[in-house]
């Protein structure tokens, strides 16, 4: 069995392990996002997209990448606490970190057999067009209604307030 820490690999490795899948049959299904504050909603996507296919490939944004997504005071949690919480997840074959504000050029390289995202999406999800063009297929995954990583900020600062100045004790 492998270990939670065994799981965390480079993009690299990913497309190795796609090309030995690719080989032997085996179906692959990719998701990607910040998961910042681990809640239901993101349990549900990754249970989700797993039962999908046969592996799970799961891709997480850098620190950096979820700043620029996000706003300056995110991530909450930085990235190597989200990837070991992510990896140490049963239904989680194997993470990647990326440092790209565009997923496309990700599904580009692994060219899952399923893309997976939520199903809140407005319109084509992105690389859609991509992964149906050699005969793959998008999936979209139920939203939990209510819940969301913001949402759960704005509520600590109703409940707690703000956070003191910087440099105070």
């Amino acid at each position: 069995m492998r270990t939670p820490a065994s799981k965390i690999i480079t993009l690299n490795q990913a497309l190795t392990l796609r090309e030995q899948y690719r080989a032997a049959g085996t179906t692959v299904a990719f998701t990607n996002g910040c998961y910042d504050l681990f809640h239901a909603g993101h349990a549900r996507s990754i249970a989700f997209a797993r039962a999908q296919a046969d592996v799970l490939v799961l891709a997480v944004n850098t620190d950096r990448s979820v700043k620029e997504n996000k706003g300056d005071l995110r991530p909450v949690i930085d990235e190597q606490n989200r990837l070991s919480v992510l990896a140490s997840l049963e239904c989680v074959d194997w993470v990647i970190l990326f440092d790209s504000r565009e997923v496309m050029p990700l599904v580009e390289a692994l060219r899952p057999d399923v893309l997976v995202k939520g199903a809140d999406r407005k319109g084509e999800v992105v690389g859609q067009s991509f992964v149906e063009s050699y005969g793959g297929r998008v999936a979209l995954c139920p939203v939990v209604e209510g819940i969301s990583t913001t949402r759960i900020i704005e509520r600590v600062l109703r409940v707690y307030g703000p956070p003191p100045p910087s440099g105070a004790d």
